[in-house]
């Protein structure tokens, strides 16, 4: 792979321009993996949040609250899970509990598969280790700033 700038040069590059842009290439690139299954990422999470619950489901509220911060779309969720009920692919019980349906699995499962293979192409030449590595600098950079990520 070329670089855009040698070693040097890489290293004063702005990070908030890379970090951007690698946020809007690789956010663009799942989106369209999750568009040929008709899903946006809020249903898509919902669907997650659901696929180990237990024949009990898991509460509405502890759904939304464990998904607010992704993206900053948590205001979406509700809708969003509206949508899924509305679509017959979660129920919500009295209690508000949500389960997946039949097809919620089903639906889920082929995304998934889609994602992954996206996920593949994300990653194709970066071993594990550099991975790792990204996020942990990226992880430093939010923690040097103050900033927080929705794993806090």
């Amino acid at each position: 792979m070329e670089y855009s700038h040698d070693d040097e040069g890489l290293a004063r590059q702005p990070i908030g321009y890379w970090s951007w842009a690698a946020h809007e290439a690789t956010v663009t690139h799942i989106r369209a993996a999750l568009a040929e299954h008709g899903l946006t990422q809020p249903p898509w999470w919902v669907l997650n949040q659901l696929t180990e619950a237990d024949e009990h489901g898991r509460p509405r509220a502890e759904v939304v609250a464990v998904l607010r911060g992704y993206l900053r779309d948590g205001a979406s969720l509700e809708p969003a899970i509206d949508a899924l009920v509305g679509q017959g692919l979660v129920t919500e019980d009295a209690s508000s509990r949500l389960r997946l349906t039949p097809e919620g699995h089903a639906l889920r499962a082929e995304a998934f598969a889609r994602v992954a293979r996206a996920r593949a192409t994300m990653h194709d030449g970066i071993p594990d280790e550099e991975f790792v590595a990204a996020l942990k600098v990226l992880q430093r950079m939010i923690h040097n700033v103050g900033g927080t990520a929705w794993h806090h």
